[in-house]
């Protein structure tokens, strides 16, 4: 029976693992290599590991740290972090990753999407939007670290990028990152609403009952998060964890549960 995919979302900076709010504020949290060993003793469905600063820096993916992770991974990994190329993306496939994550390319040159899905299969290509609110009223994707405003509108560049050959849409919600108050539904509505491939959500989950919020109003979805798997407690103790087995099972769709 398919469920949704309860994926914890890595962001690696200078070979550290930190944790952000508003994609700001950055804390220390540990070892990546350690936590991707953690989550594989908790059976995660999936992983995500972003390299946070490497488009913006205009440097090249750490090859060596990504085949270390992969190495050690014992679930689908997706990586993201500098990856403007097909060439790169054949790389980091044969070191072992899954799935290649896309940001500052798509937004620089969106028919990279296109190459880089031709190389490796749409399956493997994963767009992440990084989303913030406007002011007055509506949305617009953001590139290097929440710093620019690119003018894009999320919806009609989702739908766009599905088109290129994007095998699935991540939606990062800035307003959201790091306070674990829920997902932004009224985003995530109306880009389901606009794409037909797999969708996830990222930004803002902080028990399990939000991502039981996104999976009885959508059904089978990606639900990432950052903080709910790395802090324990009201004062954000730092502690690797992973719903259990019953747990995940308990979140399957509401038809499925019947």
């Amino acid at each position: 029976m398919l469920r949704p995919r309860i994926i914890p979302c890595l962001l690696v900076r200078n070979n550290g693992l930190i944790k952000t709010q508003h994609f700001g504020a950055d804390k220390y949290v540990g070892d990546p290599i350690n936590a991707v060993r953690i989550f594989n003793e908790k059976e995660a469905d999936e992983l995500i590991v972003l390299d946070i600063d490497a488009s913006k820096q205009r440097r090249e993916p750490d090859y060596k740290m990504i085949e270390n992770l992969a190495a050690e991974c014992r679930m689908p990994l997706c990586y993201g972090g500098g990856i403007h190329s097909s060439e790169q993306a054949r790389r980091i496939m044969g070191l072992g990753v899954e799935k290649i994550s896309l940001s500052t390319a798509l937004l620089e040159r969106p028919a990279v999407d296109t190459e880089i899905a031709e190389q490796v299969g749409s399956q493997s290509v994963v767009a992440v939007l990084d989303v913030r609110k406007r002011t007055f009223g509506g949305y617009r994707v953001y590139k290097h670290n929440g710093t620019e405003d690119t003018g894009r509108e999320p919806v009609a560049f989702a739908a766009e990028l599905e088109k290129l050959g994007a095998g699935e849409i991540v939606i990062n919600s800035i307003d959201q990152d790091g306070q674990m108050k829920g997902y932004d539904l009224k985003l995530a509505r109306q880009v389901r609403a606009a794409v037909g491939v797999p969708l996830t959500l990222l930004g803002g989950a902080g028990s399990l009952a939000d991502i039981r919020a996104v999976v009885d109003e959508f059904g089978i979805i990606g639900a990432a998060a950052g903080s709910l798997f790395v802090f324990k407690g009201t004062y954000r103790a730092v502690l690797i964890n992973y719903p259990s087995r019953a747990e995940r099972e308990a979140l399957r769709p509401k038809a499925a549960r019947s």
